[in-house]
Parts: structure tokens; C-alpha cells; sequence
């Protein structure tokens, strides 16, 4: 498949396309140099006449929690520099893209300490972890969501993949990739 152009209409088609790109972004991105899952889904984009979510949005949306829940050994959800969502190969994010992308916890800014510690002792959902930091940490939303996102990208938090859990819910890095974190320790 290298080399021919994918043009995405089912789930398994989207997973192999992760599993061929590495990496690929989850949405478009002029300044990324990763293949997108959107710019290579021939759905239409066309809203339904009754509402809602054209059929691409509806479906890229479901794969990109539906890919990492159904193959977590096999598939990386999470931010890289820039921050663009990706889905990244399992061996890829551990050889090659964990290597060169942690930051420890201590070279983050003081709120992204203090919202990481909030995750290490309570795992959370996104909406009661920004009420508890704009609350007790007297943050703004934006300051929360930067804050959320350098957490992402220094690879120090990850989304659970429990397909229970129907929204963001976060957790530490090692409490989901041990493996991965004591190899590069």
C-alpha cells in the first residue's frame, strides 16, 4: 500500500491507514508533516438534511476513540508538538516518538505541575478537572486547556481507553504505559 493514496470509508481501512502512516494527525493540519485521517476519508461532508454531522465528521470522530479502544496495544492516541491529535502506531510511539518527545513533570510550567498532580491523585474527567483548577488554582479556561495540552504533548497524561467512559477522562502516563515509561527512565 506504500505510496498509493488511501481513500478511507470504514473503520478498518482508517485503522490501516494509522498502522501504514506511523502517525498520521486525526484532523487536517497545514503545518503538520503527517498525513491526515480526514484529508484521506472519501466520506461526504455534505450535513444531513435533518441535522447533525455530515457522515465524515460523524466517522473520524469515531475512529480516532474507537481505534486506540479497540487496539490499545496497537494504537497511541494522544498530542504531539504543535498540538494536533494523532494516532500513532504502537511501536513507533515507543521507539521512536516517547524517546524524543518527554519532558519531565518539573520542566513544565508551575500549573501544568499542579494540574498533572490533581490527574496523579484523581484521575478525571476533563470538565470537573477544570472546575477543580480554575477553582482552587485561580486559572482561566484557556490557561487550564494550555496547561492540558503541554500535559499531552510532554507525554506526563494520556486519555483512558476504557470505552465506557463516553468523554476525555485522564490518567498518568505510567499509570497506562508503564512499560514504556520505566524503559526510557
Amino acid at each position: 500500500m506504500q505510496g498509493i493514496p488511501f481513500v478511507i470509508k470504514t473503520f478498518d481501512e482508517a485503522y490501516q491507514f494509522v498502522l501504514e502512516s506511523k502517525v498520521c494527525t486525526v484532523f487536517g493540519s497545514t503545518k503538520s508533516p503527517y498525513p491526515s485521517l480526514w484529508d484521506n476519508t472519501g466520506l461526504s461532508e455534505k450535513k444531513p438534511k435533518a441535522g447533525g454531522w455530515s457522515p465524515k465528521i460523524v466517522a473520524v470522530w469515531d475512529w480516532k476513540t474507537r481505534i486506540p479502544q479497540t487496539y490499545p496495544d496497537a494504537v497511541y492516541y494522544g498530542k504531539v508538538p504543535g498540538g494536533d491529535a494523532v494516532l500513532m502506531e504502537m511501536q513507533h510511539f515507543r521507539n521512536v516518538h516517547y524517546p524524543a518527545a518527554f519532558q519531565p513533570i518539573r520542566e513544565l510550567d508551575p500549573l501544568a505541575q499542579k494540574v498533572h498532580e490533581f490527574i496523579r491523585l484523581e484521575p478525571a474527567y476533563t470538565g470537573p478537572l477544570r472546575k477543580r483548577a480554575i477553582a482552587e488554582l485561580a486559572c482561566t479556561k484557556s490557561q487550564f486547556d494550555t496547561a492540558l495540552k503541554k500535559l499531552q504533548v510532554s507525554l506526563n497524561i494520556v486519555r483512558s481507553n476504557d470505552p465506557k467512559l463516553k468523554n476525555d477522562f485522564w490518567l498518568p502516563m505510567r499509570e497506562v504505559h508503564l512499560d514504556i515509561v520505566q524503559e526510557h527512565e
